[in-house]
């Protein structure tokens, strides 16, 4: 048992050494990749394009909602005339009638509305990862380049790690290559 215990110990101490000094000529680096997507050259364009697509959607939303809003007013109109005690059988009648029909519209309004606000905001999800797939796409064309250039083996997200060393970090040079003054970088503070 001993033995066997004393054997662990040195392929253990053997696999040690080799990660040691395959890592020893390996060369890594670490990226803050959100720091690099919020200074991407296409971010605020891509902020851009979703903001005026959103309130695109929440004005039709806001249309549809007036007309809504309109046919109730309507509706509550006709009904203060049917409630009128002097009114006939036969004239609440019409009046009845329009009432139910702008039931039945407002309804179908409703369902209308419901599905456009799903529309917008699944047409406005699948654009934000499109646009964000696309950047981070550059980005890792960005990294790989950088990475063959400079001699580095492994280029890790920072964030990924629970610690990293400083001087693995890479970013700054990064983002001189995407023309980005690194001091002057958007979302520098809330990286750290």
């Amino acid at each position: 048992m001993t033995k066997g215990f004393g054997m662990k110990k040195l392929m253990f101490a053997l696999a040690v050494a080799i990660c040691s000094v395959a890592s020893a000529e390996m060369k890594f680096g670490t990226v803050d990749l959100m720091l690099l997507v919020r200074n991407h050259p296409d971010y605020e364009r891509n902020k851009t394009f979703l903001s005026d697509k959103d309130k695109d959607g929440q004005k039709k939303l806001a249309a549809m909602k007036k007309e809504g809003d309109d046919l109730q007013a309507e509706g509550r109109k006709l009904a203060e005339q049917f409630r009128n005690p002097m009114l006939s059988d036969k004239a609440k009648a019409p009046l009845e009638k329009q009432l139910m029909e702008i039931q039945q519209s407002l309804m179908k309004i409703e369902q209308n509305y419901r599905a456009e606000a799903l529309r917008i905001r699944q047409e406005l999800q699948e654009d934000e990862g499109r646009l964000l797939k696309a950047t981070t796409d550059d980005l890792r064309k960005r990294i790989a380049k950088f990475a063959t250039d400079n001699g580095y083996d492994m280029i890790f997200d920072k964030n990924a790690a629970p610690y990293s060393r400083e001087s693995l970090e890479v970013t700054d040079a990064l983002l001189k290559d995407m023309g980005v003054e690194p001091g002057k970088a958007k979302g520098r503070d809330e990286s750290k």
